[in-house]
């Protein structure tokens, strides 16, 4: 499930790490979504 839901989101969510974001200066909803990533990402690793 995990797999799936880490395609979709690099599919339709943002990359902040190619657009070179200042992880000080990110908007809440930018930390949100970096933290989603995060998540799915490692459950989707183990």
């Amino acid at each position: 499930m995990f797999k799936t839901l880490a395609r979709i989101n690099k599919i339709i969510l943002p990359s902040y790490s190619k657009q070179n974001l200042d992880l000080s200066k990110a908007t809440a909803f930018q930390k949100l979504i970096i933290a989603w990533r995060y998540y799915v990402t490692t459950r989707a690793l183990n």
